[in-house]
């Protein structure tokens, strides 16, 4: 059995194929202790099936006959009393809907070949990446951990790229060892490639990355476009970074890489890179480079919020293909094979938190604090980015808001606040939360801050829930820890 086999098997072992749930589901879902075939009333009445980027809830959120919350088949309430909470949800239809979205739009819209490749350090896991890989689609990895995750998902050497400001001498080794391709992204790589890859049967498959000086308007911290980055090199290096690596016999220059930023609605930028990395590629083809690919990133941004608006899917694709196209022709070039990568817009809205609500504290002119089960250690993006989110009770999603109430998380830090002023409805301890488009750095940024466990992760579809990841135990935190002879003594 060859590896690329075996690794095809693996995918098939962690993630069955169900395609045929974007189409048709079956009249009878396979039987399961949460099923509910009375649900199909939407939750969302101008839900954009085409770009799921773009709604508050997953593609399959429905209301039960009672009026309670289902996502992929599955009732809210049946996933937390069988798996516990918080839980993270996954649905894949809209996961696979969001790959579909991509990899199509490209097929329309660019001439050229094209391949989008998923941002994995949004999510990652064996199943995310059986998944994606099932659709056509690449991956991104920034360390050892997410690339081996994306081997051992079955995802193709040959469609994996490592990016990294600091990749470790080991991480280097292993996308060599298995043909991943290396984003360059600084000279410190490069001394790492000159003493690794020589070594190799065969060269280094490299992209470069550069900072291409674009602005958007998105957070500071999530802006690797601008000159003031910790990314890629400085546009002035680029000529004198090619020159030298014409001469090194082991390592091809097969494309060029930027990323302006994510969370971006804006589509302008894009435009400007467009033009920016052409002028790159016509200068690394005329030092004999072959640069068949050009990676303009991703960051098309996501509707967290009822106010977000977001361009499409298609209207981004559509953007960024013409701008390159015309950039190409305005400078005779070849067309390049266009690489981007989606993250956040491929997984966030498939993706949603549920947690138990317990203690309620009234300040009276204040603020009223809802606490729940979890916090800052699954979703630290609030408290990082100052991030909003959408929220219903799972029992009654559609009912009228009471006062706003502040949900605070259980950490003990003052900022763990997940949602300031949610216009929820009165809830009591109990009550099941459901926080909508946590599908993306939640998990992938999660702690065990406190000392608590991180949540499990169901993929749901079909009436069924599979866990892909399984929460954690207090006593698997003790794991790594170790305890000198000495201080067993202390009492």
């Amino acid at each position: 059995m060859t590896t690329r086999k075996r690794r095809g098997q693996i995918a098939a072992d962690i993630l069955p194929n169900r395609s045929r749930m974007l189409t048709s589901p079956p009249t009878q879902p396979a039987a399961s202790a949460i099923t509910d075939p009375a649900a199909g009333r939407p939750y969302e009445s101008s839900q954009d099936s085409a770009s799921p980027n773009r709604n508050l809830a997953p593609l399959t959120t429905r209301l039960a006959a009672d009026g309670q919350l289902m996502v992929g088949g599955c009732r809210l309430e049946e996933l937390a009393a069988i798996h516990g909470t918080p839980l993270y949800v996954l649905d894949e239809i809209t996961l696979r809907a969001t790959c579909r979205a991509y990899r199509d739009a490209l097929k329309r819209h660019y001439p050229g070949p094209s391949l989008a490749l998923y941002a994995s350090k949004a999510n990652s896991s064996l199943a995310l990446a059986a998944l994606v890989a099932g659709e056509g689609l690449g991956l991104d990895a920034v360390s050892a951990g997410e690339l081996l995750t994306a081997l051992q998902g079955g995802m193709p050497a040959e469609r994996i790229v490592l990016h990294g400001n600091n990749k470790s001498e080991a991480e280097i080794a292993l996308a060599l060892e298995h043909g991943v391709t290396v984003v360059l992204d600084n000279w410190h790589d490069l001394e790492l490639l000159r003493r690794l890859a020589p070594d190799r049967p065969r060269p280094a498959r490299l992209l470069v990355r550069f900072t291409p000086g674009i602005e958007c308007h998105t957070h500071d911290y999530i802006r690797t476009g601008h000159l003031d980055s910790k990314f890629g090199f400085d546009p002035d290096q680029l000529e004198a970074l090619l020159r030298d690596l014409a001469g090194c016999p082991w390592a091809l220059v097969d494309g060029l890489h930027a990323h302006i930023g994510s969370q971006i609605f804006e589509l302008e930028p894009h435009r400007d890179l467009a033009a920016v990395m052409a002028d790159a590629l016509a200068l690394a083809r005329s030092l004999g480079h072959p640069c068949q690919d050009l990676n303009v990133g991703g960051g098309l941004g996501i509707r967290y919020i009822e106010t977000d608006d977001p361009p499409t899917i298609e209207a981004w694709v559509a953007t960024v293909a013409e701008a390159v196209v015309r950039a190409c022709r305005e400078r005779s070039l070849e067309l390049p094979r266009l690489l981007c990568e989606p993250g956040r817009s491929l997984v966030a809205t498939a993706g949603l938190t549920l947690y138990r609500i317990g203690s309620r504290k009234e300040i009276p002119g204040i603020r009223t604090y809802l606490s729940v089960d979890g916090g800052m250690s699954d979703n630290p993006r609030p408290i990082t980015y100052q991030s909003r989110y959408t929220a219903v009770l799972a029992d009654r999603p559609l009912a009228p808001p009471g006062p706003p109430v502040t949900v605070a998380g259980k950490h003990c830090e003052s900022g763990d606040v997940l949602l300031h002023d949610a216009p929820l409805p009165p809830a009591a301890s109990g009550g099941l939360l459901v926080v909508f488009a946590t599908g993306a750095y939640n998990a992938s940024m999660g702690s065990n801050y406190n000392r608590i466990p991180r949540p499990a992760t169901v993929l749901v579809g079909d009436g069924q829930a599979e866990l892909v990841q399984r929460r954690e135990q207090p006593e698997d935190l003790l794991r790594y820890d170790l305890l000198p002879a000495r201080l067993r003594s202390v009492t």
